[in-house]
């Protein structure tokens, strides 16, 4: 785990928890994980921000994304061929906490809720993804097992991809 010296020292001397803000959702961790790494290819594809919206269940999950424009097919299957090829590299996930100052710079924090804690977690997907998160994950990109867009939609700058993942245990 990453920590600032000082801030790690002192974890290991005190073996102190760090304080988070309470989780109140309970998300299917494959599915959970797949949406991190979709919403970074779809950064890295439209130079759009993270999913605004998102809905992440076992049967079926959807993101929302502010775009401009409605992607082509073409495009689309670019996108879940990219998901599917990131979780085929069985990346490690996984977390570490930081405060508030010791947040690399790419990380961004302007929606978080207004009292989230001093200490934040960051979830790391290899070196493909990072941002922070309280939710639940894979130890692993492998055990997602595959991910498809089953839908898209698109709707006053609103596009919304609904997916499925079929974990490796399931298949």
């Amino acid at each position: 785990m990453v920590f600032g010296k000082n801030n790690r020292l002192k974890q290991l001397i005190n073996m102190e928890e760090p304080t988070l803000n309470a989780h109140n959702k309970d998300e299917f961790p494959p599915a959970h994980t797949a949406e991190h790494i979709l919403n970074q290819t779809m950064v890295r594809t439209f130079g759009c921000a993270r999913s605004r919206i998102n809905h992440i269940e076992r049967k079926k999950s959807k993101c929302n994304y502010d775009l401009d424009f409605c992607p082509t097919d073409e495009k689309i299957r670019a996108v879940e061929a990219k998901v599917n090829e990131i979780i085929a590299q069985n990346l490690p996930v996984e977390t570490k906490f930081v405060s508030r100052n010791e947040l690399p710079p790419s990380i961004d924090i302007s929606r978080l809720p207004e009292d989230a804690s001093e200490t934040l977690r960051l979830v790391y997907i290899g070196d493909y993804d990072v941002c922070p998160c309280l939710g639940n994950h894979v130890k692993s990109t492998a055990e997602i097992g595959s991910f498809r867009i089953t839908s898209t939609s698109y709707n006053d700058g609103i596009f919304r991809i609904v997916f499925r993942v079929s974990p490796a245990n399931e298949e």
